[in-house]
């Protein structure tokens, strides 16, 4: 059995997305990052990081104690590791595979939830148009990296469905808020069209709907909570 420490965010809808297409047994553990659960004690053993998604497998293939993995490209890998399912080990698909996923984490993640970020800020910070401009472009452009690859095969490590697939995807769901017209970009629409059709893709998104909460419909004072928590983060103390 996985425990899956989750929010219904992109990050982590990668992981319950391969859980669902690859139907591995796991069980929900909510972690409302609107309340500050990622900064509990007993979660921080699991991701000093404090972010989901994190796991806790307790049958590790080694037959030791359970093993927690944190970061989402380490948990795919893992994951896909133990379940021998999404991610092929000849060695160039593999290697195909793994740029792309780390290509994800390092780039189309942190670039996209950046647009995101700057665009919902508004001027409460003073002036963002030139963070919004910088960010709105960056992410067009790694929109237009997965249209150019797919132009010539189905899936971004080829003619299979993997892991770089799964952990691409939930990103883009959101790509009005990030200021993009998928309409631009044909090849990556298809396979954007493509893996919104998936039935493991489409209850994996549905994970935690229930948990969701909008909170542009929160009173001033609670929205202004949840930023101090979210946002502007600074490093936790250390006890000596």
């Amino acid at each position: 059995m996985i425990d899956l420490y989750y929010w219904p965010t992109p990050n982590g809808k990668k992981v319950s997305i391969f859980l669902e297409e690859t139907g591995t047994p796991y069980k929900v553990i909510p972690v409302q990052i609107s309340r500050g659960d990622q900064f509990k004690p007993e979660f921080l053993k699991i991701n000093p990081n404090h972010r989901m998604p994190a796991i806790v497998d307790h049958q590790p293939a080694d037959g030791g104690a359970p093993i927690s993995v944190f970061e989402s490209g380490a948990i795919l890998f893992y994951l896909a590791e133990k379940t021998g399912k999404l991610w092929p080990q000849d060695l160039r698909t593999k290697y195909e595979v793994a740029q792309w996923v780390i290509w994800q984490v390092a780039n189309q993640g942190p670039k996209l939830g950046e647009a995101g970020h700057f665009r919902r800020l508004g001027d409460r910070e003073g002036n963002q148009s030139y963070a919004v401009r910088r960010f709105t472009d960056e992410a067009n452009r790694l929109y237009g990296v997965l249209n150019m690859r797919l132009r010539d095969r189905p899936y971004l490590a080829g003619d299979q469905f993997t892991i770089a697939d799964i952990i691409s995807y939930p990103w883009t769901v959101g790509w009005q808020a990030q200021g993009q017209d998928i309409n631009e970009f044909k090849h990556f629409k298809r396979w954007f069209d493509d893996l919104s059709t998936r039935p493991g893709v489409q209850r994996g998104l549905a994970v935690g709907a229930d948990l969701a909460v909008d909170n542009t419909k929160l009173p001033p004072e609670e929205q202004e909570r949840i930023r101090k928590i979210l946002y502007n983060q600074r490093a936790i103390p250390v006890a000596d």
